[in-house]
């Protein structure tokens, strides 16, 4: 075999050896005073990853890059040893820093700043002068120039810096810098016009009142910001996206808002015909009927009904309507009908209406008046249920609304808390009252309704609901108590099935986000109710604390949201769970 051949043939091997990638199994820096070694080895971005020759110089190149933007702009990084293991398949780098003297910024000029402006912008950057020349501060402040242009009518506006001074002084023997900023506030922008895109039945003075803008209003950004969550606050449209803005050939600033409608008449039912058991019995209807009409003739006008057999004896039935923004004043007009019979105890019908004033889009307050009456089903047994009633309530109310979304919020609070007084007057029946029975009762009701809702991380929310109703009186009926349980306030027990003149419920809830409005959820709810002792009519004190834990799935439709939830009670076994099935109430 020729020496060529040989030659050949032992390259062809080498080249065939596989050889081990060398890993940075980590680094190592001395000389550092300002900076942690943790920051340092994050800067390099190298550790753990394979050895290669010229990584030293990536490695040295990064961590200069980072000391720059930090206003250290004469350091120098040097390599001081190399640490192979034993089989040289792992490699130790370790490195010498010296940062040197920062630059500081001495000197800060803002050019062309309108004199209006000139006050306001330059406070921000005068802050700049003695400080490092760092590069994020710098950016910050920048930003927070525009952010405030932003919000003063200048929405196009620029900033850039046409030149930067480096020097040494040698009188104090430190470096620095002097910056020259260029302000372009450009175009001072008013909203003169709202173009809507999107609502083929809202109305456009619906859509326009809601965002309470004025007639030729500065721009601001944020204020602009916040027009989604007004607009999802009208529960018409899917989730809205932040409006655009631009000037027309008019020379007129033109707000394009651009809407996509969604369901807003809502049917929720189901019926059903329970046969009689015997012939002394009749066979009766049971079920749910729930109609909700959320935006009547694209007005923002709402009506509602809803009818319910609970079983033989016992039925609700509650009629709605809400007129919104009075004669285009922010006032909103709503007035109720509801009416209960329960079992063969006693009739309660309620008539209300209110006043609500929208101090702003989150905040708003209302008064209300109503009449009551109760009456007793007269069962022929002589046996007493409930007084022949009637009553006249006053109340106020404070709500606060900040969620951005009503559906499925990703942040905010809501917070609701009314107080009412009525005048109660006892009637009848006459053979149950006593000489020392108290006629004219006065009852106060305090409620207080918090929710939370805060993004854990993306598509994950994290919800919180503190309820509480407390009923003071010297005198209280069946027909007075609070309910508590069911679907709306402690799942995995039935329906109104506990009663209180005190009652408190709190739902937790983790929700993971399927698509905007729809999401799954597993939650744990506490609820606790107090029935004081009434000796007269020798009912004891009723007192005790519940819990209730499960999933569901709330689901946006055609048809609305819809939720539903399999929930336990404490205590119970799977089989004893129950289903909690229905569309989310959207008046």
């Amino acid at each position: 075999m020729s020496v060529r051949i040989k030659l050949i043939t032992l390259i062809l091997i080498l080249v065939n050896i596989p050889s081990a990638a060398q890993v940075i199994s980590d680094i190592y820096f001395s000389g550092n005073k300002n900076f942690s070694r943790s920051q340092l080895v994050e800067w390099s971005g190298f550790s753990g990853a394979n050895y290669f020759p010229t990584i030293v110089d990536s490695i040295k190149s990064r961590i200069s890059g980072q000391l720059n933007a930090r206003g250290y702009l004469h350091s120098n990084i040097s390599v001081s040893n190399f640490n192979f293991n034993n089989d040289s398949s792992r490699v130790e780098l370790f490195f010498i820093i010296n940062e040197g003297e920062p630059s500081y910024i001495r000197l800060v000029k803002v050019e062309e700043a309108d004199s209006i402006l000139t006050e306001n912008i330059l406070h921000l950057f005068s802050y700049l002068e003695g400080k490092i020349f760092n590069k994020f501060l710098i950016e910050q402040t920048i930003n927070e120039a525009l952010n405030y242009l932003e919000n003063n009518a200048y929405p196009f506006a620029r900033m850039i810096i046409p030149s930067i001074y480096f020097y040494y002084d040698s009188l104090d023997e430190n470096y620095y810098a002097d910056i020259t900023f260029q302000l372009n506030p450009e175009v001072k922008s008013t909203i003169d016009r709202i173009e809507i895109e999107g609502n083929t039945s809202t109305k456009d003075y619906v859509i326009i009142r809601e965002l309470r803008l004025n007639a030729s209003e500065k721009y601001s950004q944020q204020q602009i910001n916040e027009l989604p969550e007004r607009l999802n606050r009208l529960r018409f449209f899917e989730p809205a996206s932040v409006p655009e803005f631009y000037i027309n050939s008019a020379n007129e600033g033109v707000l394009l808002i651009k809407v996509k409608e969604k369901q807003t008449n809502n049917f929720d039912g189901i019926v059903g015909y329970i046969p009689a058991r015997n012939e002394n019995e009749k066979g009766y209807l049971t079920g749910l009927v729930n109609v909700s009409l959320r935006n009547l003739f694209g007005t923002g006008r709402a009506a509602a009904i809803r009818w319910q057999q609970f079983d033989r004896n016992s039925q609700e039935l509650e009629l709605r309507y809400l007129e919104p923004w009075m004669f285009d004043y922010p006032f909103n007009i709503s007035g109720g009908l509801f009416q209960r019979k329960q079992d063969t105890i006693y009739v309660q019908r309620n008539l209300e209406a209110s006043l609500e004033y929208l101090a702003s889009g989150s905040i708003s307050a209302g008064v209300s008046v109503s009449t009551e009456s109760v009456i007793p089903v007269d069962r022929g047994d002589n046996m007493f249920t409930v007084y022949n009633s009637s009553s006249f309530t006053t109340g106020l109310n404070l709500k606060i609304d900040t969620r951005d979304d009503p559906y499925a919020p990703l942040g905010g609070v809501y917070f609701i808390n009314s107080y009412s007084f009525s005048r109660k007057k006892i009637y009848g029946p006459a053979e149950f009252i006593l000489p020392e029975t108290e006629t004219n009762i006065n009852l106060q009701r305090i409620t207080l309704d918090i929710e939370i809702f805060y993004e854990l991380f993306q598509r994950q929310v994290v919800s919180l609901g503190l309820h509480g109703r407390e009923l003071r009186g010297s005198f209280l009926e069946v027909s007075d108590l609070y309910r508590l349980g069911g679907t709306n306030t402690l799942r995995g027990y039935r329906e109104d099935q506990f009663l209180g003149a005190r009652t408190f419920w709190s739902n937790l809830e983790y929700r993971f986000l399927l698509s905007r409005r729809t999401y799954a959820f597993v939650f744990f709810d506490t609820g606790y109710f107090l029935r004081p002792a009434d000796e007269e009519r020798k009912i004891l004190k009723q007192e005790d604390f519940k819990s209730g834990y499960g999933l569901g799935l709330n689901l946006e439709s055609g048809l609305g949201v819809l939720g539903v939830s399999f929930a336990l009670a404490e205590g119970d076994s799977f089989s004893e769970g129950k289903i909690h099935f229905g569309l989310i109430n959207e008046f």
